[in-house]
């Protein structure tokens, strides 16, 4: 398990990270999410070693993190950081061998990654050759060489086209169902949804939601029901503390008020027609992300 416990950075008069805690499950794959700016960049680069903290400190399976584990675990950062003329699979090899790796197994793992992100036929030429997504998949392979337990990843997917994106979160799961622990950000709160088992969710340098993605989508505050009806009336407007906010066909996603009951919805919908369908809808993660920083900046007074 990895652990962060009340991590504090200052760059000057600017706060990156106040009291800063959350922790990540073995095996679990853990989305970290925040605004531009939230610190989510200046965390993972004090759990890497990159940066020191004013104070608190990162664990490893309940131990301090020491140079041994950092030096052993996988880093992506979001700038590029390869070697733009050398040659893809030297490149590889050079960066297992970098961290212990022997030549012989360096040469089976860059060459089994490289098939297994679809880069295969592209071993010989050098980086800056390939394009962005591709020069990204090299840059995972990078992190992966080595086989860490431990995978910090800063934006995998960005600029990577749908069939990428499937190619790495496939990686990325088979690595943790293998028993590593992932920890990456990411602006696509969609891909965090489809393929995360938590998140951790940061603003101005603060914990303001974190947990598994099921249960905190059950305990989202926005609370919505889809119904259907055989009816073109829109009884809706009969509904005290609710609106709709998504419509198709006779279908409509209603958004309840605090308060409102979802049993009052279906007792007005009954009224005016068939119920075809009555489901209630979890919060979705980018959701649930509003709400925690827009509660937090009421808490604190800053909106």
């Amino acid at each position: 398990m990895l652990g962060v416990e009340e991590l504090s950075r200052r760059f000057g008069e600017t706060v990156a990270l106040d009291g800063l805690s959350f922790t990540v499950p073995t095996g679990a794959i853990w989305g970290f999410v925040g605004r531009n700016g939230a610190g989510k960049t200046t965390a993972m680069r004090i759990i890497l070693g990159l940066l020191a903290p004013d104070s608190g400190q990162v664990r490893w399976h309940d131990q301090p993190v020491d140079a041994e584990v950092r030096r052993a675990a996988g880093y992506m950062p979001e700038e590029r950081g390869l070697y733009p003329k050398m040659r893809v699979a030297d490149q590889l090899r050079y960066l297992a061998q970098l961290r212990g790796v022997d030549r012989p197994s360096a040469e089976r793992a860059t060459g089994a990654l490289l098939e297994r992100l679809g880069i295969g036929e592209r071993a010989a030429d050098r980086v800056e050759e390939l394009s962005l997504g591709n020069q990204q998949r090299v840059q995972l392979a990078a992190a992966l060489v080595h086989d860490p337990s431990l995978l910090v990843l800063d934006e995998p997917f960005s600029g990577l086209d749908p069939v990428a994106v499937d190619v790495l979160s496939d990686t990325l799961a088979e690595r943790a169902h293998a028993g590593a622990t992932i920890l990456f950000s990411s602006h696509q709160l969609e891909l965090v949804e489809r393929f995360c088992d938590g998140v951790t969710i940061i603003d101005r340098g603060s914990l303001v939601a974190g947990g598994r993605i099921g249960e905190l989508r059950e305990g989202g505050s926005a609370r919505r029901v889809r119904v259907e009806v055989d009816t073109d009336q829109n009884w809706w407007h009969d509904t005290p503390g609710a609106r709709v906010v998504e419509r198709e066909g006779r279908a409509v996603v209603v958004e309840m008020a605090n308060g409102a009951s979802d049993q009052a919805i279906l007792d007005v919908a009954r009224a005016a027609g068939d119920v075809v369908t009555f489901t209630r809808v979890r919060a979705t993660v980018a959701e649930i992300f509003r709400e925690a920083v827009e509660a937090s900046r009421d808490e604190n007074g800053e909106r």
